[in-house]
């Protein structure tokens, strides 16, 4: 385990004395204030009330304050003060005191003389000055400073490529990345140029950092790491000046590897209207583009950035010399998912039981950050249950954690869970009867996350990368087969279906604007991409016209109708297995395998046929052809 940096003693910091001199001037001028303070014995009298006192021989002890203008004396036995206003005020005392034979103590208050200007000048001046010099320094730590990026450095990292599992495209295109900072004469001797920029691409989770250390630990090179957010500030100038140095340290370590994480944070595609943020952001990209075609070919350093957005990168970040090799890191297979459960297992106690074969089967689509989250929540629901070794049951409750979300303490109405159970059997039911679908492995009724009702689990035997035109169709049709399942038993939907309807209409518009799937609309992609690969790129932007856009709404919704009617039609020949199932979720609220075996084991399947333009389609077999309109039963 690497040892954590001490940070710098506060102390030590220029900054922190300046801050701490504005609060101690200024308790120091109040103290002063206070301390120079008027004498006020006794009770104040006014002027006028003094000098007819005076004039009445009726002030004894007078004792002048020359400073403040002020008169302490005693009349009547008691103790007064008053105030001279002015100078000819106080002359006319004086002459008034001669005149009775008064005797006049003066006190010139010579300290007072002296500190009170150096309080009323120097004392605010100081305070400003500590507020100049403080903000100075602040500048100067933001504009220059980039010791919390570049103090991120680490030598002899003790990740490597055995530590790398699910990306072995990925680990052999960054492979001669190592062997070049290790061997870098190897290249110059035939000739070729070293790699001096390879962006890493891919989804979140997938291990784009850590196979960013793999290399640095593989090489034994120092290693940089910034993210992309720490260059982006509204101070003009101030992420060209970290870029700046940055690069100036990392040219000093070399040969080193300088990783960018989330690089789309500072190098956006620069605009041609910018605003002030905007223009601070193009500076700062600017500067990264004029280090980048600083560095000599074979200095020994090499650029690792990352990003899920490369769309939205910069040109000129991608060119040749620049980020000219893009590396994608996507999710992994059934195997990397294998390979990775091994590599966060090590440490953790499993039972024997466990197979961790048939949870790689279970978890498509999961990136190695999800299976290393998987590994630990089973390993703290171990914990927590007191178990002296990780079982199935908690690798399973991990699995359900991880990709639908803890467990939630809602109580259902009975005629609630009664629509859940129905809806999510329906899903199954559909699953099991139509083609091109994947083996249903769990059905649940308990919520969880946002999830506001139950959860249909289907595992694929092989993952698959392209789709047919019925595998689709049966889809978007176990899509709807929750609505349909509710309509037929309870004979009105609830608001459960509110995601199937969302999930289907997708798949509907792909099938018709993207994958030429549609009968009337011929073999024809409608609209252009907008989004990223990575991020749904399901965002389309129109390029036709008011009538075509009618004419695909009304394609989507004859696919998505075509669909209802088959998941009704697949009900409806199932019903005995579709009301077996029902009630026993509303019973146990789960059910798994054997279970499921046994409660399907009569199900009725639909076959596929050829149709004329060779796609595969489904067909429905004699007697459910005729079945006719759903029955609505209450």
């Amino acid at each position: 385990m690497a040892k954590r940096s001490k940070g710098r003693a506060p102390w030590r910091s220029p900054i922190f004395w300046f801050a701490l001199a504005i609060p101690t001037v200024l308790v120091l001028y109040a103290a002063l204030l206070f301390s120079i303070l008027p004498e006020s014995r006794g009770d104040e009298m006014s002027y006028t009330s003094f000098i007819r006192r005076l004039e009445r021989r009726d002030v004894a002890a007078p004792l002048l304050l020359n400073e403040d203008r002020r008169v302490l004396f005693k009349s009547g036995g008691k103790e007064y003060w008053a105030t001279l206003p002015t100078d000819p005020t106080r002359e006319r005392f004086l002459n008034s005191a001669v005149d009775q034979d008064l005797r006049v103590q003066v006190d010139q208050q010579t300290l007072k003389r002296i500190i009170l200007p150096a309080t009323q000048y120097l004392v605010p001046s100081l305070f400003i000055g500590c507020i100049l010099v403080l903000t100075f320094l602040l500048t100067r730590a933001d504009k220059g400073g980039t010791k919390e990026i570049t103090r991120r450095k680490s030598k002899g990292e003790s990740v490597t490529f055995a530590d790398v599992a699910g990306s072995e495209e990925a680990v052999a295109e960054v492979r001669e990345v190592r062997d070049y900072l290790m061997h870098p004469e190897r290249l110059a001797e035939i000739g070729a140029q070293p790699p001096r920029g390879i962006l890493l691409v891919g989804p979140p989770g997938t291990g784009k950092t850590l196979l960013a250390r793999a290399i640095a630990g593989e090489a034994g090179v120092p290693f940089f790491s910034a993210s992309g957010t720490q260059f982006v500030e509204m101070y003009q100038g101030v992420g060209a000046a970290r870029v700046r140095e940055l690069f100036r340290e990392v040219r000093q370590s070399a040969p080193a590897i300088l990783f960018l994480d989330e690089l789309d944070a500072a190098g956006r595609t620069r605009a041609a209207d910018a605003s002030s943020g905007q223009e601070e952001r193009d500076q700062t990209l600017n500067q990264l583009l004029v280090e980048m075609d600083g560095f000599d070919r074979f200095a020994g350093v090499v650029i690792l950035g990352a990003t899920n957005r490369p769309d939205v990168l910069d040109p000129a970040l991608l060119r040749r010399g620049r980020f000219d090799r893009q590396v994608v890191v996507d999710a992994p297979d059934r195997a990397g998912r294998l390979a990775i459960l091994k590599i966060h297992a090590r440490g953790k106690r499993l039972d024997a039981s466990v197979d961790l074969a048939r949870l790689a089967g279970q978890t498509p689509g999961l990136t190695g950050a999800d299976l290393a989250s998987v590994m630990n929540e089973a390993a703290l629901l171990s914990a927590r249950r007191g178990k002296p070794a990780i079982t199935p049951s908690e690798v399973e409750e991990a699995v359900d954690r991880v990709i639908a979300g803890n467990e939630r303490a809602r109580v259902l109405t009975p005629g609630e869970k009664r629509a859940v159970a129905y809806h999510e059997s329906g899903h199954a039911v559909v699953a099991w009867g139509l083609p091109g679908t994947d083996p249903v492995t769990k059905i649940s009724i308990v919520s969880r996350g946002q999830e506001l009702g139950g959860r249909t689990w289907m595992t694929a035997e092989e993952e698959k990368v392209l789709l047919t035109k019925t595998e689709l169709k049966s889809l978007i049709a176990v899509a709807m087969a929750g609505m349909a399942a509710e309509e037929l038993v309870l004979g009105e939907s609830t608001s459960g279906p509110r995601e199937d309807l969302r999930e289907a209409t997708a798949m509907a518009r792909e099938m018709v604007c993207e994958l030429g799937m549609s009968e009337s609309l011929g073999r024809l992609a409608w609209g252009q991409q907008a989004g990223s690969q990575f991020l749904g790129g399901d965002v389309h932007k129109a390029d036709y016209s008011d009538a075509m856009a009618a004419e695909i709404d009304r394609e989507v919704r004859r696919i998505t109708e075509e669909a209802y009617s088959l998941a009704a039609h697949v009900l409806q020949a199932n019903r005995v297995t579709l009301d077996r199932l029902a009630a026993y979720l509303v019973e146990r609220e789960t059910v798994r395998e054997p279970e499921l075996s046994e409660l399907t084991a009569d199900i009725v399947r639909l076959e596929a046929g050829p149709l004329g333009d060779g796609v595969g389609d489904i067909k429905l077999t004699e007697g459910m052809a005729a079945a006719g309109p759903v029955q609505q039963i209450g």
